[in-house]
């Protein structure tokens, strides 16, 4: 009981838990603890393992701000390693379904002991509908509009991979600037539902890197739906070819793209440790 699994995908880490294995309601109050480096585990959010009548598995994803994702493609990578290690399933193909729709997993490398290491994911299509991302700018797609922030003006791109994402191309990347911006783009009155943020650099026409902010987590290491949705926007803008190695500081992720703007993504995810959640902890958050 209260078991959990903390994995990484490119530096992006996760704590899974399982709701049938848990003792506690897992509150924002529960999740913020469990996040916290210095009185819980520490982590970017929290993966729960939920029941499902659409999908092999469902999921349920937190930031550790305790607000609910709608989708994380590090989250789902690890999600997947965790179920197939743990032997709740076999098949090395299965579905799961998330806030932000189901989504289709394959296991594509093992390590020498049978575990999960490369892991493919069907993101879904790339949405760049303005009211569906959603947005608050009145043309129906949002690429290269402007965005005033503060002091500076940004040309924005915008794109769902079921859940929201800005993306501003840029010459040169600077960690600072988006440590300053991040958050104020992420939280602009043009994005009702807030924003995830990335600054791209285009490297060639099969590779680009950036840098992120993320909604309810902040500046992070790595991310997938963030690369997808770089991935998408470079596309959109016929800056890269249909495959795309997106570089994060945490690591590399392989984006592919096909004509009807159905994305894939590809990359390595790692068990960092498993345990039991202590009594005194889930007595400080219950």
């Amino acid at each position: 009981m209260n078991n959990f699994v903390k994995t990484h995908g490119l530096g992006n880490e996760y704590i899974v838990l399982d709701e049938e294995n848990i003792s506690f309601k897992l509150t924002e109050e529960a999740i913020q603890r469990i996040c916290n480096v210095n009185f819980g585990i520490g982590s970017d959010g929290i993966l729960l393992k939920v029941k499902s009548v659409k999908a092999d598995f469902g999921l349920k994803i937190f930031n550790p701000d305790g607000s609910e994702a709608e989708k994380s493609g590090n989250g789902l990578r690890i999600f997947c390693k965790y179920v197939y290690d743990y032997g709740f399933t076999s098949n090395k193909d299965f579905t799961v379904e998330t806030k932000g729709g189901i989504v289709r997993a394959n296991i594509v490398g093992e390590t020498s002991n049978k575990k999960a290491k490369r892991i493919s994911v069907d993101m879904g299509k790339a949405n760049f509908n303005s009211k569906e991302i959603p947005t608050s700018f009145i043309m129906e797609e949002v690429v290269g509009e402007k965005l005033e922030v503060d002091d500076k003006e940004y040309e924005v791109n915008c794109v769902s991979m079921g859940n929201p994402h800005c993306v501003i191309i840029k010459d040169n990347l600077d960690i600072d600037e988006i440590k300053t911006y991040g958050k104020l783009i992420q939280n602009h009155e043009m994005f009702p539902n807030r924003t995830n943020v990335q600054f791209a650099k285009v490297l060639s026409r099969n590779e680009a890197e950036i840098l992120i902010w993320e909604r309810g987590a902040g500046f992070t290491l790595a991310s997938g739906s963030s690369s997808c949705a770089v991935a998408s926007v470079l596309k959109k803008k016929n800056l890269v070819d249909n495959e795309i190695k997106i570089k994060m500081l945490g690591g590399a992720l392989i984006i592919e793209i096909d004509d009807e703007w159905n994305v894939r993504m590809t990359g390595e995810v790692r068990q960092i440790a498993e345990g039991v959640l202590s009594d005194e902890l889930i007595e400080d958050f219950s």
